[in-house]
């Protein structure tokens, strides 16, 4: 994201330029495995072929990888009535901002990687990539703040949030997101300014106000947003924790047993026995109510927790080096190394590809859909969900 960047010409003392070509030096120097651009103090990285197919097989597995989670994403609430709710329009609009990532982006990545970092596809396509890099990018950012908001109110305000939980309400806020998106996109089109297009070069414009612009509502913003969120429902989980102290089970083992025992003991009709055992029904199936409440909290602290912190993991160190490279290299182009920038740039791209696992691994629903899509168990899908849910209702 915001960057494919490859200088490729080196200067002479006398200002001459001297393209580097398929790894090659002017006559007269020698040929190391990395070559460095005194201009911008930038490396250029040349592998050899066994190292080329390494690179290529790893990056393409992750691309493939990507590909394969985000699609059985999309094809499980598609297809599957349980998942087909409101709020999971927004893993959806994940999976598609992922997917996309993966589809437009990543290939072309990938042949600049393996090229040393030489741009190959032209200035006009440069901007054409730029823009849905950037978009992409940042929709999949910015779908993960508005679904840890959507969390939150659903753990917070369970009588009221999910009452208004629709699909056009869920349309609006995906609408939202891509325009939002969309709005760091535009302004490289429209004058603001202008990406970095020269020789071999296709790089996001480094202009001061548009980098703090575009890194503060792509990445900052929404990873504060998040981290809010997160407090607020680990907050909200240990409060309810400390209120109800489910973690002694002997209190509801002795209602059940004294509710048991005085429904055995209804049939006797002594006097107050009736009235009594309605009584504990009442006091465990809330404590039943209290309990699903509790773990439903738990569940979702952990959830979003592990998102905030792979979500972190992998964009902060890019977004940090973003934020700081035209302050550190100036506005023409880019000084960093380029095995550091491309790194930290697949890491951040690995994000789409943990995302539908995250998911997955906390979901149930989604995660039995997974198998069974993978399996090619297509026929009574829904069938055979159903009546997991209703087993896993009936041990509550």
């Amino acid at each position: 994201m915001f960057n494919t960047s490859g200088i490729e010409h080196t200067f002479n003392k006398k200002g001459d330029v001297s393209e580097v070509i398929n790894g090659t030096l002017p006559l007269g120097t020698t040929s190391p495995t990395a070559m460095w651009n005194e201009s911008c103090g930038e490396q250029l990285q040349d592998f050899g072929r066994p190292e080329k197919i390494i690179i290529g097989v790893m990056l393409a597995i992750i691309t493939a990888v990507t590909v394969m989670g985000n699609t059985l994403v999309v094809i499980a609430v598609c297809v599957v009535k349980k998942l087909r709710q409101p709020s999971n329009y927004l893993l959806v609009s994940l999976a598609v901002a992922d997917l996309s990532v993966a589809i437009v982006v990543m290939p072309f990545v990938i042949v600049t990687d393996l090229t040393g970092g030489k741009w190959l596809f032209g200035e006009v396509f440069c901007n054409i990539f730029i823009g849905m890099d950037v978009m992409c990018c940042t929709a999949s950012i910015m779908t993960l703040c508005v679904i840890s908001v959507d969390r939150y109110l659903g753990i917070t305000r369970p009588l009221t949030y999910p009452a208004r939980q629709n699909g056009q309400l869920m349309a609006k806020m995906i609408l939202g997101v891509w325009l939002v998106s969309a709005s760091i996109t535009l302004p490289p089109f429209c004058g603001w300014a202008k990406n970095v297009h020269t020789a071999g070069v296709c790089l996001i414009s480094q202009d001061f106000g548009y980098t703090i612009y575009s890194t503060a509502v792509a990445f900052y913003i929404p990873m504060l947003v998040m981290l809010v969120m997160y407090y607020k429902i680990f907050r909200a989980a240990r409060k309810s924790g400390a209120k109800h102290r489910f973690t002694d089970l002997s209190r509801r083992e002795r209602l059940e047993t004294v509710t048991n025992e005085a429904l055995r003991m209804q049939g006797l009709k002594p006097p107050g026995v009736a009235e009594e055992c309605a009584a504990l029904s009442r006091l465990l199936n809330r404590e039943r109510r209290n309990i699903s409440i509790f773990k439903r909290e738990q569940k979702a602290a952990t959830t979003l927790g592990v998102i905030v912190g792979v979500f972190a993991v992998c964009w902060l160190p890019f977004f940090i080096l973003s934020t700081a490279r035209p302050f550190i290299c100036g506005v023409e182009c880019s000084c960093v190394p380029i095995w550091l920038e491309r790194t930290l740039l697949w890491l951040g791209y690995a994000n789409s590809l943990m995302n539908p696992f995250i998911y997955a691994f906390f979901n149930r629903d989604l995660r039995s859909t997974y198998r069974d899509l993978l399996r090619c168990r297509y026929r009574n899908i829904n069938r055979r969900l159903s009546a997991v849910g209703v087993h896993e209702a009936l041990k509550v």
